[in-house]
Order: structure tokens, then C-alpha cells, then sequence
């Protein structure tokens, strides 16, 4: 054997491997993010995402037909880091498992991200209110089915008594993520971390307490 043949071969540089289509519009997505809470859903255009994003409008288009869907593609995105669902909860004790799907015991700094995007989103419905059926569509509404869906096998399971989990679900979704006021001027804050954690804590304990079986 010639020694030449022993040597490894060398791979010609050739092109980057491409990306899939859902890797690419993840990447999308992320940007859009970053470019509409920069400079608002109304004032980013198409252009300055694929330009940001260093793809051609062709591209965008193909993966995004229209601005809203990307405004969708980001609620929906969104809503897993408000409501943790699906997951499997049934070694913690209901309080710790819903404590865990609401994800109460974030750190400071990823709740004020989320609730940054909540803001944003709130007010972008004030102005462009075609707006808020996108977020029913692809957030509120699918997020209140996984957590009745979730609540029902509770009550299956003989861990919780319940009329109907579904008004179950919409309460908990209001005391919850109406319980921590968004970072708007006029408004209170809380005064240490610990005591957003806390405060959720005991609301979900007394409502747990409500729906112990008797």
C-alpha cells in the first residue's frame, strides 16, 4: 500500500450544510421577536426581518406568508414559557404541580422577560386589535385546554373534586397571571423576588384546599 493511500483524505471546504425549514424559521421567529419589541409590531417591517435575519424576502414569504403569522408563530412560542403544559406532574403534590406548570419559581430575570413580551403584546392589541384573536387563537385558548385537560385527570384520578374544570382552568389562569402587575409607570412592584413566589404559592394553596375532596 502506497503511503499516500494511508493518509487521511481531505474534504474539499465545499458549502454550509442548510438549514431545515423549521430551523430556519425558529431563527426567524427569534429575531421578529427581538426586532418587534425593539421597535414595536406596527413599525417593523417585513424587510428589516429578512434583512436581520440575512435571508432573502423570498425565503421569509415562503415561511412566514404575512407579518401576523410570524406575530403568531411568536404567541404561540410564548405561551409554553407561561404555562408549562403538557408535562408530567403526578409525583408532586398539587401544589408543587401547578406551582411547576405556572412556573412560579423562575428566576427574576425570566419573569420580567416574559412579562416584557406580555406588555408588548397588550398594547400591540390596543393598536392593531386583529391582534388579540391571534393571541386567543394561538395562546389563551389552547393553553386553558391543556391546563382543564390536566385538571380533569386530577379529578379522575380522585386527587380533586370539580364542577367543571374548564372554569377551574379560566380562574386559575386569571389569578395567576393577573396576581404580578406588568412593569408599567403608576403601577406597584414587588418589593423582593421572594415575594411574587410567595404570594402565587398561597393563592394556589388556598384554591388546592378548595378543591380537596370532602
Amino acid at each position: 500500500m502506497l503511503e499516500e493511500d494511508r493518509l487521511p483524505q481531505k474534504r474539499g471546504r465545499g458549502r454550509p450544510k442548510a438549514r431545515s425549514d423549521d430551523e430556519q424559521a425558529a431563527a426567524i421567529v427569534t429575531q421578529a421577536r427581538a426586532l418587534f419589541l425593539a421597535g414595536g409590531y406596527g413599525r417593523t417591517t417585513m424587510d428589516e426581518i429578512a434583512a436581520a435575519c440575512r435571508i432573502s424576502k423570498r425565503t421569509l414569504y415562503r415561511l412566514f406568508p404575512a407579518k401576523i403569522d410570524l406575530f403568531a408563530a411568536i404567541v404561540e412560542e410564548h405561551r409554553f414559557t407561561m404555562l408549562a403544559l403538557p408535562g408530567d406532574y403526578d409525583q408532586l403534590s398539587l401544589i408543587d404541580a401547578i406551582a411547576a406548570i405556572f412556573r412560579v419559581d423562575i428566576g427574576d430575570a425570566e419573569n420580567q422577560e416574559r412579562m416584557a413580551l406580555v406588555g408588548f403584546v397588550l398594547a400591540e392589541i390596543r393598536q392593531f386589535p386583529e391582534l388579540g384573536n391571534v393571541v386567543r387563537i394561538h395562546g389563551a385558548d389552547p393553553s386553558r385546554a391543556e391546563l382543564t385537560a390536566w385538571l380533569a385527570r386530577q379529578a379522575e384520578r380522585g386527587r380533586i373534586r370539580l364542577a367543571n374544570p374548564e372554569y377551574t382552568a379560566r380562574m386559575l389562569m386569571d389569578l395567576i397571571f393577573g396576581a404580578v402587575p406588568l412593569k408599567q409607570p403608576g403601577l406597584p412592584d414587588w418589593p423582593r423576588e421572594t415575594d411574587r413566589r410567595n404570594y402565587l404559592r398561597e393563592a394556589i394553596r388556598l384554591i388546592v384546599e378548595g378543591m380537596m375532596p370532602r
